[in-house]
């Protein structure tokens, strides 16, 4: 799965030439949030941003830990961490221990919800702590968002996802350099004339 995203990526850029690493980006939920994050390690250099949106990426912290909600019903799938065979296999991929350092990493926008229980709001905490101590000083910057009031569907409320989803969108459009940020530019105005009828 993360050779193939890689694979894509390298597709999009060298292959078909339909973007370049300096407006390429990527966003993955969840578990595709660990795969953008296995993706961004293996490769920072192909990437402008990734949003990782309540990321899995401390796979062997969590699944280790069978108080976690879902985790122990999980091993079936994923193995368990506490058998060495799937603790090195799992150790081989997870974002949070394949962090390269001193690496040019993208600009990475990290969301969590307080209330998530699935993927608890430290892991992304944790991994944007690693990626700041870790990337070396021309990376992008790490930026971090925990929704103290959201699980993990994110907001349930339509407006507040709406806002949020124009939040994230913004601040990528801003990070591939698709926002101007002229000075002294004045604002539109709309002249509405009224009549009466």
């Amino acid at each position: 799965t993360f050779n193939d995203f890689i694979d894509v990526a390298r597709w999009l850029i060298e292959t078909k030439k339909l973007t370049t690493p300096d407006l390429l980006s990527c966003e993955g939920r969840s578990a595709g949030g660990m795969t953008v994050g296995a993706a961004i390690n293996q490769a920072p250099e192909l990437f402008k941003m990734a949003i990782l949106g309540v990321p899995f990426v401390d796979v062997v912290g969590t699944m280790t830990d069978a108080s976690i909600p879902l985790t122990a019903s999980e091993w079936e799938e994923w193995g368990n961490p506490n058998e060495r065979k799937f603790f090195d296999y799992m150790k081989s991929y997870t974002p949070m221990s394949n962090v390269k350092k001193g690496a040019t990493y993208p600009t990475v926008f990290l969301l969590g919800g307080l209330y998530d229980p699935r993927v608890q709001y430290w892991e992304p905490t944790k991994f944007a702590a690693t990626l700041r101590h870790t990337q070396g000083p021309e990376s992008g910057p790490v930026c971090l968002k925990i929704d103290m009031s959201a699980g993990h569907f994110s907001a349930s409320d339509r407006y507040k996802y709406l806002r949020e989803t124009a939040f994230d969108y913004a601040f990528l459009l801003d990070q591939v350099g698709l926002v101007s940020h002229a000075d002294n530019v004045d604002e539109p105005t709309l002249d509405v004339q009224s009549s009466s009828k």
